[in-house]
């Protein structure tokens, strides 16, 4: 089993969140989840990835050719695996993962799990999607989701596709019992 983690290039102002990603990497490894990320040595992704290696996990790079040019590829990847763009690298990573896991970042981060819960909606696969809610990061955003649905643009039961959690055993543990819901009658 393998989790794509979706998180920031950067680490943020707040030691939170490097303590964050490093919890996170050691849980992973700790229950024997690969990491699948996007495999480059920077901000949360490396520090993630670093705390899984520390465990004896296994981490799964996929980088676009342009990252690879510049340098930068984590090295420690158990796999490093060279594709052609970044849209390719989303399709690589949603094809290589069990699960996807959301932490604090940018837009990159939110375009990469809004297009995996898009995803499950069109293409209807049956992957946990987990937001790792490091510091009350993401409550904003969960409120406006739940305005959707309170406003009848986001049906409750797809808002309950995206589960939620501030600690990493919460998060994969909710993540492993992940029951899938049928989308197809929203289409």
């Amino acid at each position: 089993m393998q989790y794509a983690v979706f998180c920031g290039s950067n680490s943020g102002h707040s030691d939170v969140y490097r303590e964050a990603a490093t919890a996170l990497g050691q849980e992973l490894a700790a229950q024997g989840i690969g990491l699948v990320f996007g495999g480059t040595s920077q901000g949360l992704m490396k520090i993630t990835a670093d705390a899984v290696h520390a465990g004896g996990g296994k981490i799964h790079g996929i980088i676009p050719r342009s990252l690879m040019r510049k340098g930068g590829v984590y090295e420690n990847l158990t796999i490093a695996e060279e594709v052609e763009t970044r849209a390719d690298r989303k399709l690589r990573m949603a094809e290589a993962a069990d699960g996807f896991i959301a932490m604090p970042g940018g837009i990159g981060t939110l375009e990469e799990l809004f297009e995996m819960w898009v995803n499950a909606q069109f293409e209807g696969h049956h992957k946990a999607l987990g937001l790792y809610n490091v510091n009350g990061f993401f409550d904003r955003m969960l409120a406006f989701l739940d305005g959707m649905v309170t406003e009848g643009f986001l049906p409750p039961q797809q808002r309950g596709m995206l589960i939620s959690a501030s600690a990493p055993s919460v998060l994969i543990e909710k993540m492993q019992a992940h029951q899938p819901v049928n989308v197809s009658k929203w289409l």
